[in-house]
């Protein structure tokens, strides 16, 4: 065989391995522990934010994901201040790559006590504690309604002017953010994903996967009408499927105008 059409089969094999390792290498893996001690983090969430894929590390810190080169990961823990780690070719290279994480310093918030006055009778109680009732509206040619927050007759219409004003926070947020209101279908479709959200309440989870701050999320629900007792109380689960129900009623609206 002449030599340069050996070195001419030698390249393409060459050029095939080369490919194969590379769609091999789908997984990383890691161990989670505290950056002081070295001990490792059991039940950590580690999410890929750009495949959209979650698990959690298990009794012994150690976890595995799918991912590739230049993928952020998002690690969470109770107590522990979150991280955003990108995935190099060394992942791939040491399958035991260790990630530290830096414990939380609490500070006690201060607790209101008989915050309204009260008595101690029931009967005199009930009349001073307000209610707050939840409403939804509902759209015509829509399968969902809004559930608000005021018993008004400007909260459909707040809707309605949050979604078609350019200078509205609601308007730019779904508007501008496509890629990451696509991620809100890739989400109900891993069930680590979905289970980590269930157990979370903090919003940053969320806002890491939508590119937006825990506040803008509150505010997101707000200009959608969401009750103020359902922005506070909801778990990251629910509240990802009220922003999708609200961007899926958006999008119907504006294809309408």
């Amino acid at each position: 065989m002449p030599f340069n059409k050996a070195m001419r089969y030698f390249a393409v094999f060459f050029f095939f391995l080369l490919h194969t390792l590379a769609f091999s290498q789908d997984k990383i893996s890691g161990t989670i522990v505290n950056d002081k001690t070295l001990l490792v983090i059991p039940e950590v969430s580690i999410i890929n934010l750009n495949k959209v894929k979650g698990t959690t590390s298990n009794g012994s810190g150690a976890f595995q994901l799918e991912a590739t080169v230049n993928d952020t990961l998002h690690i969470s823990s109770l107590g522990y201040k979150s991280i955003k780690v990108r995935v190099t070719n060394d992942w791939f290279r040491d399958q035991n790559t260790k990630i530290k994480m830096t414990e939380k310093a609490y500070a006690l918030p201060e607790v209101v006590i008989n915050q309204y006055n009260l008595t101690g009778y029931l009967e005199v109680d009930y009349k001073i504690i307000p209610i707050k009732e939840n409403y939804r509206y509902s759209i015509s040619g829509l399968t969902a309604g809004y559930e608000v927050g005021h018993n008004s007759p400007n909260a459909f219409s707040k809707v309605m002017g949050s979604i078609f004003n350019p200078a509205d926070m609601l308007y730019n947020f779904f508007g501008k953010k496509p890629t990451e209101l696509k991620r809100l279908k890739e989400m109900k479709k891993d069930d680590n994903v979905k289970n980590l959200l269930a157990s979370k309440f903090d919003r940053e989870t969320l806002g890491a996967l939508l590119g937006v701050t825990p506040k803008e999320i509150a505010e997101i629900l707000e200009r959608c009408n969401y009750s103020e007792s359902f922005i506070k109380t909801a778990n990251d689960l629910q509240i990802m499927d009220a922003i999708n129900e609200c961007y899926e009623e958006y999008k119907i609206l504006k294809g309408k105008r």
